[in-house]
């Protein structure tokens, strides 16, 4: 789905269809309003050609030309398979759309560490779509494939990566405020992969295989502005001349001004059943295995988040001493983000104050007034409720971060757990048998000497960290603030006495 869509993504350029007559003037026109957003220049090479085939348009790329242009770069070989697009107008200004899902082929370059390759091929991918001018976007669309293999390899690592049939649906909508609003979900069955890693040093290969049954992915957003964007793109094939693009600045300023906030949200999830990394020191593994991540657009009080969750978790026992493989996380649900995040401010600050006539565009201290608006707005970091299970235990954690003073940050944390005197039971048990486990045992009962306990029967400990080095724990101070630092310049002082020989500042108690 990912790599079909930048050509599908080509018909975004056509005015609507408006059941028009499928004829050689219509292929001519819409080769022009193609050209409008990429150029004239994939055709005239002969990279893109629009011709009739019997109701529709075939959209035809030959990469052939594209090889010779890239042959002229040392190293760069490129091997792809003729791709086309079938596109057809409808009655109500949309265009059907249908294809392959994707080109096949290979492609050699060399890197930063030596020759690299890499080889794909799809079978059965198909891909059918209903495009929509007015929305730039497609309404419809599904994608489909029997099965993949891909092939990458440098000189320290050898990627081969299989899966077996998948599908994909999207669709789109007008958003309320504007833009687009959209979905997309992908399942893929048996996917696999094994990474060989060459060791330089030792002379080793390190074999490490990934699999699972099932891989499917979960996206949506709201506000998406393609219509903006193509205009935008429009407008820089319009003015790739750099002069005509200087004396057009102020053009370009509203094109991307209107392209703000470029959306409003957008969200995603990748999901893994049965997920498990094979390597030579035993195997790591998931009953479920789900990585998650959202993020507002261009606002002035923006968040974003980023959460891991998993169940059944298991590593070689091997690792760890026999008493505390009982106490290992089995089930993890954690979540990060941020808030108060405000991208707006900064991005219209720049889109204003840029100057194409100047070398940097942008002044040297510009950046520096960027991050003073960005910390005046207060933003965030953030540690969502989060909790980590097992050993009959449950971990919970939660807190924030902000930056009161521009620089060192004030921090938040609460911690409590269920089923601590479970935890200090099964180390009192090994410790007789074990050093590292009474170590730990005698720290699990130091850390519980700070904790309240709460009416429920949880502990708790709320550490505050300030900016000023301090640290309570329940509101006892653990630790007070950071010694200040002066700095005696004192010309008339003798060494070692008020100005430390020379040597700078002193710390003073």
């Amino acid at each position: 789905m990912k790599r079909v869509l930048p050509f599908a993504l080509l018909l975004a350029c056509s005015a609507p269809a408006l059941g028009q007559t499928v004829d050689s003037e219509g292929a001519k026109q819409l080769t022009d309003n193609l050209a409008r957003y990429f150029s004239k220049k994939p055709f005239e090479i002969g990279f893109l050609k629009v011709s009739v085939e019997g109701d529709a348009y075939k959209l035809a790329f030959d990469f052939k030309p594209v090889v010779e242009l890239l042959a002229k770069q040392d190293g760069l070989k490129l091997d792809l398979t003729p791709y086309t697009l079938l596109t057809k107008p409808r009655s109500d200004g949309a265009w059907d759309v249908s294809g392959n899902l994707a080109p096949e082929g290979s492609m050699e370059f060399n890197g930063p560490q030596g020759p690299q390759s890499m080889k794909m091929s799809i079978k059965g991918g198909k891909f059918v779509g209903v495009y929509h001018p007015e929305l730039a976007a497609f309404s419809s669309a599904t994608s489909s494939l029997e099965g993949m293999n891909m092939t990458s390899q440098d000189a320290r690592q050898r990627t081969e990566m299989s899966s077996g049939a998948g599908t994909a649906t999207m669709s789109a909508t007008k958003g309320a405020n504007g833009g687009v609003d959209f979905s997309m979900v992908q399942t893929i069955a048996d996917f696999a992969e094994v990474i060989t890693i060459d060791n330089p040093n030792s002379g080793q290969k390190i074999p490490l295989t990934v699999k699972s049954p099932e891989f499917s992915v979960d996206a949506k957003g709201k506000g998406l502005r393609t219509k903006p964007i193509l205009d935008l793109l429009a407008f820089a094939v319009a003015n790739e001349d750099e002069a005509k693009l200087k004396a057009n600045q102020a053009e370009l300023k509203s094109h991307l001004l209107t392209a703000l906030p470029i959306w409003e949200r957008i969200d995603g999830a990748y999901s893994l059943k049965d997920f498990s990394v094979g390597s030579p020191i035993g195997s790591f593994g998931a009953a479920t295995l789900g990585i998650a991540f959202g993020m507002d657009g261009v606002s002035r009080n923006g968040t974003i988040s980023y959460g891991i969750k998993a169940s059944g978790l298991s590593i070689p026992q091997n690792l760890v001493p026999a008493w505390s493989v009982a106490l290992l996380p089995t089930d993890i649900d954690l979540n990060f983000g941020g808030a108060n995040i405000d991208l707006d401010t900064m991005a219209k600050k720049a889109i204003e104050a840029f100057d194409l006539n100047n070398n940097p565009p942008l002044s040297a201290d510009f950046g520096d007034g960027l991050k003073k608006d960005f910390l005046a707005n207060g933003p965030k970091i953030l540690i969502g409720h989060s909790t980590v299970q097992g050993g009959g235990a449950e971990i919970g954690l939660e807190g924030d971060m902000t930056f009161p003073d521009g620089e060192k940050p004030d921090a938040n944390v609460t911690i409590d757990v269920t089923g601590y005197d479970k935890i200090v039971a099964s180390l009192q048990e090994a410790a007789k048998t074990d050093p590292q486990a009474s170590q730990a045992f005698t720290g699990a009962l130091a850390i519980k000497g700070f904790a309240k306990t709460l009416p429920d029967g949880r502990i708790e400990w709320v550490i505050n960290a300030r900016h000023d080095g301090s640290v309570t724990v329940n509101g006892a101070m653990l630790k007070g603030p950071d010694p200040v630092v002066e700095d005696n310049t004192d010309q008339d002082a003798i060494p070692g006495e008020g100005n430390n020989g020379g040597a700078g500042a002193k710390l003073q108690p």
